[in-house]
C-alpha cells in the first residue's frame, strides 16, 4: 500500500512537469520578440503589463521556464535605471525557478542576463564567467527562433565585453556573429561604435553609423535603436569636424529621447554633454551652458518620476504573483493530503525548505552588503573618471559622493568660485599638481599659484599639508 502511495505521488508530480520545448513557438519567442519591443521603444507600462500577462499564462500551464522569462525580462527593465537592488530581487526568483530546469537555453538566457547585470556593475571579468557559462549551455541545443533570439544576445554580449577590454578583434567578431541574428541595428550601431573609437576608422564607422541612422529616421523609430545611432553618429561628425551635420543628428538623438521617456539613461548624458560640446566647438557658448544646464535638469526630474512609476508597477506585479504562488501551493498540499504517510512526506520537505530558505537568507544578506559596497565603489570610480575628464558635472558627482565636504569648504570661504571648489575636489581626491594640470589643459606652475592662492583663502598654516588638511574636513 505504502508503495502505490508513493508510486501514484511520483505521478501526480511527473505528469505537472512539461516539456519546455513545445512551449518555445508558442509562449518564449513571442514573449521576447514583444518585450524587446518595448523595451526599445521606453514603453515600460505595456512592457509590465505584458511580463503580467504572460506570468499568468504560464501559472495556468505549469509552464515554470515561462514565469522565469518574465521574473528576467523585469530584471533587465531595472539595469538602465541604476535599480539594481529590484533587478536582484527578480534575478533571484528566476535562478530559484530554474535551478531545476532542464532547459539548457533557459539556463544560458539566465547567465546572459546576469552577465549583464554585473555588466552594469562594472565587473568586467564577472560578467564574462556568467556569459561564457551561458555559451556553454546553449551550444548543443536545438535550433530555433528563441535559441536564436538568445544567442544574439549572448554574442552582442560577449562583443560588448571584448569592446571593453580594449580587445578589438574579437569584438569585431562576435558583434558580427550577432549581427547575422538579429535584424534590429544594435549590431550595426555597436560595429560603428567599435570602429570610430577602437579601430578610428572613420570610413567604416561612417557607413555602418549612417546607413543605420538613415533606415531608422526614414522609418520614423523613436526607440533605442534609433537614439543610438543617431548619437554616435553624431560624435563622428564632430570628430571629423562636420558640426552642421553633428548638430542635425544630436538634435534628432535628444527629439528621441524625449520620446522614449528618457529611460536610457546613459544616452541622456551622451546627447546633452555632445550638445554642449558641439557648441562650444562652434563657438556658441551661450548654448553650451543651456544644454549643460538642461542635462542636470531633466535627468534628475525624469530618473525620479519614472523610477517612481515603474517601482508602482513592479509592486502590484510582485504582490499578484506572491498570491498566485500561494493558491498555487494550497492546490498542492490540498492532493498531497492522501495519507498520514504522504502528509509527513511533506512536513519534512518543508522543514528542509524552511532551512535552506534560512541559510538563503544569509547569504542573500551577505550578497546585498557586498553589491552596497560594489556600488560605493563604483561610485568613487565614476569621481575620479569624472576628474580625469574634466567633465562638467564632476562636481555634482563629487558632492554625492562626499556629502558635506564641499559646505564645509563654504564655511572658510563663502566667497570661493566654482572653479576653486573643482580645485578643492580634486585635492581632497589626492591629483598630484601634474595630474591636476593634465586634466584640466594648464600649466604645473598655474596649479602651484593656485594651490598658494588658495591657501591664503582658506588660511590654511603653512606647516600643514594641503592633502592633510582637506582630509581632516570630512
Amino acid at each position: 500500500m505504502i508503495r502505490c502511495l508513493i508510486f501514484a505521488l511520483l505521478f501526480i508530480l511527473l505528469s505537472c512537469s512539461k516539456d519546455s520545448h513545445r512551449y518555445e513557438k508558442d509562449f518564449d519567442t513571442p514573449l521576447l520578440k514583444q518585450n524587446e519591443q518595448l523595451r526599445l521603444s521606453g514603453d515600460y507600462d505595456a512592457l509590465v503589463k505584458l511580463n503580467k500577462d504572460y506570468y499568468q499564462k504560464a501559472e495556468n500551464a505549469g509552464y515554470a521556464e515561462g514565469k522565469a522569462l518574465c521574473f528576467l525580462n523585469l530584471g533587465n527593465v531595472n539595469l538602465p535605471l541604476e535599480n539594481y537592488k529590484r533587478a536582484e530581487f527578480f534575478f533571484n526568483k528566476a535562478e530559484k525557478i530554474l535551478k531545476y530546469s532542464k532547459s539548457n537555453i533557459h539556463r544560458a538566457k539566465f547567465y546572459n542576463d546576469f552577465s549583464n547585470f554585473q555588466l552594469h556593475l562594472k565587473r568586467l571579468d564577472k560578467s564574462f564567467e556568467y556569459n561564457t557559462l551561458a555559451m556553454n549551455y546553449i551550444k548543443d541545443t536545438k535550433d530555433s527562433q528563441f535559441r536564436n533570439d538568445v544567442l544574439f544576445k549572448i554574442y552582442y554580449k560577449r562583443g560588448d565585453y571584448f569592446y571593453r577590454k580594449k580587445m578589438y578583434d574579437p569584438a569585431l567578431e562576435y558583434f558580427h556573429k550577432a549581427g547575422k541574428l538579429d535584424h534590429s541595428g544594435r549590431a550595426e550601431c555597436a560595429l560603428g561604435d567599435l570602429y570610430l573609437y577602437g579601430f578610428k576608422n572613420m570610413d567604416s564607422a561612417r557607413f555602418y553609423l549612417s546607413a543605420i541612422a538613415e533606415k531608422s529616421n526614414r522609418q520614423g523609430r523613436t526607440d533605442g535603436v534609433a537614439l543610438n545611432a543617431n548619437t554616435v553618429l553624431g560624435e563622428y561628425y564632430m570628430i571629423t569636424k562636420q558640426y552642421d551635420k553633428a548638430e542635425v543628428s544630436l538634435l534628432k538623438a535628444l527629439e528621441i529621447n524625449k520620446k522614449t521617456k528618457y529611460v536610457f539613461a546613459q544616452y541622456t548624458k551622451y546627447v546633452y554633454t555632445d550638445l554642449k560640446s558641439l557648441y562650444e566647438s562652434m563657438g556658441d557658448k551661450e548654448k553650451a551652458l543651456i544644454y549643460l544646464q538642461a542635462y542636470t535638469e531633466e535627468r534628475n526630474k525624469s530618473d525620479t518620476a519614472l523610477l517612481e512609476a515603474i517601482n508602482h508597477d513592479m509592486e502590484g506585479f510582485i504582490t499578484e504573483t506572491e498570491t498566485d504562488s500561494e493558491q498555487h501551493r494550497s492546490k498542492v498540499l490540498l492532493l498531497c493530503i492522501v495519507s498520514v504517510f504522504i502528509l509527513s512526506l511533506v512536513a519534512m520537505y518543508l522543514w528542509k525548505t524552511i532551512k535552506q530558505l534560512k541559510e538563503k537568507r544569509k547569504i542573500l544578506k551577505r550578497e546585498a552588503e557586498q553589491l552596497k559596497n560594489q556600488m560605493h565603489d563604483n561610485s568613487q570610480e565614476e569621481v575620479l573618471e569624472l576628474a580625469r575628464k574634466n567633465d562638467p558635472s564632476f562636481l555634482d558627482i563629487f558632492r554625492q559622493a562626499y556629502p558635506g565636504f564641499i559646505e564645509k569648504v563654504l564655511t572658510l570661504n563663502p566667497d570661493l568660485e566654482n572653479s576653486d571648489l573643482i580645485f578643492c575636489a580634486m585635492l581632497k581626491l589626492h591629483f598630484t599638481s601634474k595630474e591636476i594640470a593634465s586634466y584640466t589643459s594648464v600649466q604645473p606652475r598655474s596649479v602651484q599659484q593656485k594651490k598658494y592662492r588658495l591657501r591664503k583663502k582658506l588660511n590654511i598654516p603653512t606647516e600643514t599639508d594641503t592633502y592633510q588638511f582637506f582630509d581632516s574636513l570630512v
